[in-house]
């Protein structure tokens, strides 16, 4: 059904959309490509949030071109008013011929619509070209539609023996810079990052993306139970929200006061709800959270099936047996209880050993 070109021009469609990494949420990263008479004469990505969809950067990138020309774009065409018009409408507008989707949207105001508005009106329509990358390049988009929570994205530096910190709790720095810099590419393409207080309390961190340029900083969520967040803390300053069990008026005055957002999900265990907490943030338009905890938060989530994802880097030393370990839940008894992973990706950087995994499920 697709020839080799078709496949050329989305592929350039998805790099483009790639553009928009660290800048479209809520949104999806979206790239689209015109063509005319074997001649790019368009090309556009979604930038942010409000302002043009990456169809109609390419239609107004082409002009007058676009006419009688085939719109190659990574996600169906919207059909519905939300910050702005129907992209469809101004698809059938400019007299396309034929229009190549990269995969339908998942998003229940869209999914089918802007196929059904362009065949509809004549235009020849062919989706699923790079439907795997097309999902790829927006999994916490694709979650946040399907399941109503975001994309769970574990980051764990630790030792080659597999120990996050020494048992003081000392652990900067495990990995090397270039690791590092990593993992600030991770934070600035991810909606909220999640970290427990023992972490805050350990480490103190900011928590900012750094080492990459990016126009926003990503929501902190702070899983505290007992409302123990210092006033001094250094992720304090930009919008962070505590997911608490207490109800203690006093101090959650002290965090308003701060500029501390406080949420009582408590789940009858004295812990906090950490799928209700999910669910809350997939209402508030998180599509990928990063995780970046202590050993008990993310034994915790992978314990419940909450993660869908584990980037690990991996030092080349050794700390020894009494050092903090990756996980903490409760001993397996049976080989057939363990978690297994599907590797997904393996790779240096810099001097450290980097392993994308997913839960296999």
């Amino acid at each position: 059904m697709f020839s080799g070109q078709d496949r050329l021009y989305m592929a350039k469609a998805l790099r483009l959309a790639e553009r928009g990494l660290y800048t479209t949420t809520p949104n999806p990263r979206v790239g689209s490509v015109l063509v005319r008479d074997g001649k790019i004469v368009g090309e556009g990505w979604h930038e942010k949030a409000g302002m043009p969809h990456a169809e109609i950067n390419a239609l107004l990138d082409a002009g007058e071109s676009a006419s009688g020309s085939t719109l190659y774009v990574t996600l169906e065409p919207c059909s519905h008013f939300g910050r702005t018009p129907p992209c469809a409408d101004a698809i059938v507008d400019a007299g396309i011929s034929r229009v190549v989707i990269g995969v339908k949207d998942p998003n229940p105001l869209v999914s089918g619509r802007g196929i059904e508005r362009l065949e509809k009106a004549g235009i020849q329509v062919e989706c699923g070209l790079l439907e795997a990358e097309a999902v790829e390049l927006n999994p916490g988009f694709v979650s946040r539609m399907m399941r109503g929570r975001p994309w769970v994205r574990l980051k764990i530096a630790a030792s080659l023996d597999g120990k996050t910190a020494l048992r003081n709790g000392a652990s900067q720095w495990i990995t090397g810079e270039a690791a590092r810099h990593d993992g600030h590419r991770l934070r600035a393409r991810s909606c909220a990052l999640l970290t427990g207080i023992g972490t805050v309390l350990a480490d103190d961190p900011r928590l900012t993306a750094r080492a990459v340029e990016t126009s926003r900083q990503p929501m902190i969520v702070v899983l505290d139970s007992e409302l123990r967040l210092p006033s001094h803390a250094k992720l304090l300053g930009g919008k962070v929200l505590v997911a608490t069990v207490s109800e203690h008026a006093q101090e959650i005055r002290r965090l308003n006061a701060l500029g501390v957002e406080v949420a009582h999900l408590p789940d009858g265990k004295g812990r906090v709800d950490i799928a209700g907490l999910l669910a809350e943030l997939g209402k508030r338009g998180i599509n990928e959270l990063l995780v970046e905890a202590g050993e008990g938060v993310n034994g915790a989530m992978l314990e419940a099936g909450l993660v869908d994802e584990i980037v690990f880097y991996l030092a080349p030393h050794l700390i020894g047996n009494r050092a903090k370990g990756m996980f903490d839940f409760p001993e397996l008894e049976k080989m057939a209880d363990r978690f297994e992973l599907k590797i997904r990706d393996v790779r240096m950087v810099g001097k450290d050993l980097r392993i994308i995994g997913r839960p296999d499920v």
